[in-house]
């Protein structure tokens, strides 16, 4: 790992934070202590929840920790494609009993307001989502004290990354569950990403800072994968999906080895913006027909994928899974660091091993 990784967490296992209510200060303690990077996931919550996260990991844990960002998001101008979708809803809304959200409850995910809690209250650790910080705040954020890592899934946008000043690059591969962090939401490019490890060598080649890699990671060996391909560290978030710490729903977790969830799929369907999960009805019913709309169609969908896991039926949630999933462990969260730190090693000698045969023709 790059010095300044090391200096974060003795192993190169990154705890992917996840929001919803997954990434739960439990489950970043629980990583921290075994040697890994935990991450709290500040989207979707206010700045004053994020605050009494923060609060309450570092009652858990004295170890380096991180805390993630979502940028604000541009004006979406076609608001008539929301409206057309929110009544393809209407039936939803009816089955499970509850009132479609509205639309219009906010953009910048409270960025502002969380920007000056970290400034005031420096974390070790900010990554961001969907787009790059300006150089004003990576420069405020590193002058107290506080690494910075942002989400790219082109090798263009790693290099604007570099360019603003960020510490390291989040190369977030195809397979990866949950939102892809992509910079611009552009519809045309829907079905166009890249995987981890050809997106690994492109960004290696374009930019200098160190990369973490993310993407479908489950075992050691993958880890071993990303490692000799030129990542400082690797980034999971479904592996640490289906711990007992994390926040996920029982009904998520258990989605993620049943046998009727057999595929993931990049789906607009419950936020507007392409995510990754498990195809269930509902993905399957709406996704060809929802707008490029984020964050209205997330505020909009939010009481349903509420009351779908209320109600325990994953048909109806926004079940976030990388391709990796059927891998998932049920292991408590610090002991699948110790496995994944036992298998990568164990990976890692065997390769040292192959490197005693002489080269072929030799």
């Amino acid at each position: 790992m790059s010095s300044a990784l090391t200096d974060l967490c003795a192993r190169p296992i990154v705890q992917a934070p996840m929001a919803g209510g997954v990434s739960v200060p439990r489950l970043a303690a629980a990583v921290c202590e075994a040697g890994g990077l935990g991450f709290l996931a500040a989207g979707y919550k206010t700045a004053d929840g994020m605050y009494q996260e923060i609060k309450e990991l570092r009652s858990l844990t004295a170890r380096p920790f991180g805390v993630n960002l979502f940028m604000p998001q541009p004006e979406y101008a076609e608001t008539g494609a929301v409206e057309v979708y929110a009544h393809q809803l209407a039936g939803e809304a009816a089955w499970y009993d509850t009132e479609l959200g509205d639309p219009e409850s906010g953009r910048d995910d409270g960025y502002d307001a969380k920007l000056a809690v970290l400034l005031d209250n420096p974390v070790p650790v900010v990554s961001f989502h969907f787009g790059v910080p300006s150089r004003d705040v990576l420069d405020s954020l590193r002058r107290s004290g506080t690494f910075t890592l942002v989400t790219a899934t082109t090798a263009e946008e790693a290099l604007a990354v570099e360019r603003a000043g960020a510490d390291a690059v989040i190369v977030q591969g195809v397979e990866a569950g949950g939102h892809q962090g992509t910079h611009r939401d552009l519809q045309e490019h829907d079905g166009s990403g890249v995987g981890l490890l050809a997106l690994l060598a492109q960004i290696r080649e374009t930019v200098s800072l160190p990369l973490v890699a993310a993407g479908g990671i489950m075992r050691g060996g993958q880890i071993a994968a990303v490692l000799a391909a030129g990542a400082a560290a690797a980034q999971l978030g479904t592996a640490f999906l289906a711990t007992p710490e994390s926040g996920a729903a029982a009904v998520h977790k258990q989605a993620l080895t049943n046998p009727l969830f057999v595929r993931t799929e990049l789906t607009r369907a419950f936020s507007g913006r392409p995510a990754r999960g498990l195809v269930n009805r509902f993905l399957r019913e709406h996704g060809p027909y929802a707008p490029a709309a984020y964050p209205e169609v997330h505020h909009l969908t939010s009481p349903l994928r509420k009351a779908a896991a209320k109600a325990g039926d994953a048909q109806g949630m926004a079940l976030w899974a990388g391709q990796g999933h059927r891998m998932a462990r049920e292991l408590p969260a610090g002991q699948l660091v110790e496995v994944l730190a036992a298998e990568l090693d164990a990976a890692t000698a065997a390769l040292s091993a192959l490197s005693v045969f002489p080269p072929a023709g030799a």
